[in-house]
């Protein structure tokens, strides 16, 4: 039973985000709170493969160029590795060459920045429902 937005059987989904622009990643992450959904936020993809909120996370939400692991590179090991966590890219920089791959790869979104908060929520809901 679903109580809520972001409740489901009386706990909080997890949506992780990834991005090394601090105010991107603290913008999106008030959005996603407002929206009664539990954050994690990383700055990069390595912080993120390194904490334990990988098994925890309903929704990935990764900028697409970062310093180290990119996007891509993050929703390519975690499909390797077994998880099948929803995935939303968003990007500054976009390409068709980048939306394929992502779509490809089972992204369920990708987003270029700024992206207004209706299709970011529409992929939100894509992922939640995945």
């Amino acid at each position: 039973m679903t109580s809520g937005v972001g409740i489901n059987l009386g706990r909080l989904l997890v949506i992780s985000i990834v991005d090394d622009d601090v105010w991107a990643r603290s913008g999106l992450a008030d959005l996603i709170l407002s929206l009664g959904y539990e954050v994690q936020a990383f700055e990069s993809a390595e912080q993120f493969i390194e904490s334990d909120s990988i098994k925890d996370t309903r929704c990935l939400i990764t900028d697409l160029h970062m310093p180290g692991i990119s996007g891509l590179d993050l929703q390519s090991f975690l499909r390797r590795k077994g998880h099948s966590t929803p995935i939303i890219i968003v990007t500054a920089y976009p390409s068709d060459k980048h939306r394929q791959q992502a779509l490809a790869e089972g992204a369920v979104g990708f987003l270029t920045k700024p992206y207004d908060e209706r299709s970011l929520l529409a992929c939100l809901t894509r992922a939640i429902v995945h």
